[in-house]
């Protein structure tokens, strides 16, 4: 009788698709998992702090003061921004601390549950969720002063503030974009996060954050060629019920962005793990 002869071979199962799929499935899949460690985060952040909540916006508004007194006091001369000056600068700044915070969230939420990342088998996406999460909570108290502003200041409400939501939306999302690719590299070298903190300090003078662009000069480059340019102005502008700045650099901007969002989660897929187990042997 003639044996039946059985062959194994070695099946790739990293295909980019299979691995995306499973990635989304994941993320879908954990989402009140996330929700669980987001709530947790938010609780004992605050549980300790006298002031509470109002961390949440002390470093854009005392960024924000001190550039108003800068301008109110003739040290510093600044272009017409169109609005209000102290409209204009706690808005920068307020989006520019919520960039920040969006960048830096997979990899705090990453390193934040390097304890039980080697011993209970979860979904790594929850922890990319719950960073989305609490950035949207922590936002929803920044984005009631930036309104309140609005009405002080006599800038008021215009219908484009309804898309305004969907803008404030892109900017998280590109954030979270870049974090996901700095994560595993900010995992295994710490120098990357200060890096990148500093890096960030320096980029704000080339995005208008605190002053308008320019008319001319090497400025007035940098700032049209930086991503995050269209970002800000087209949630402002939208905010302040003014003509959109760059929309086909803005639409480019997320064109490049979503295929870079599917491949960083990917990537995190791929490479926590092994980070995980390196940092755990």
């Amino acid at each position: 009788m003639e044996l039946k002869t059985t062959v194994y071979q070695k099946v790739n199962n990293n295909k980019i698709g299979k691995l995306l799929r499973e990635s989304l499935n994941d993320m879908f899949s954990s989402r009140f998992l996330a929700k669980q460690l987001a709530i947790r985060d938010i609780k004992a952040q605050y549980r300790q702090s006298f002031l509470g909540i109002i961390w949440a916006f002390i470093t854009p508004l005392s960024t924000a003061l001190v550039w108003i007194i800068l301008s109110k006091s003739g040290t510093v001369k600044l272009s017409d921004t169109g609005v209000p000056y102290p409209v204009f600068v706690f808005s920068g700044t307020l989006l520019w601390s919520i960039v920040i915070e969006s960048i830096n969230a997979p990899m705090a939420n990453t390193n934040g549950a390097k304890s039980i990342l080697s011993k209970i088998n979860f979904p790594k996406e929850a922890l990319i969720l719950s960073g989305v999460y609490k950035l949207l909570s922590n936002s929803f108290v920044k984005i009631l002063l930036l309104l309140i502003f609005l009405i002080v200041y006599g800038v008021g409400f215009h219908s484009s503030i309804l898309l305004f939501p969907f803008a404030f939306l892109g900017i998280i999302f590109f954030g979270t974009t870049i974090g996901l690719f700095i994560t595993p590299l900010g995992m295994l070298y710490n120098d990357v996060g200060k890096i990148i903190s500093m890096g960030l300090s320096f980029l704000m003078y080339a995005t208008p954050v605190v002053y308008a662009i320019p008319k001319t000069g090497l400025l007035k480059t940098l700032m049209e060629i930086n991503p995050l340019t269209p970002l800000l102005l087209t949630t402002k502008n939208l905010l302040f019920g003014q003509n959109i700045d760059y929309p086909i650099y803005y639409l480019g901007v997320f064109a490049v962005c979503i295929p870079l969002f599917f491949l960083g989660l990917v990537f995190y897929r791929i490479s926590i793990p092994i980070i995980v187990e390196r940092m755990s042997a």
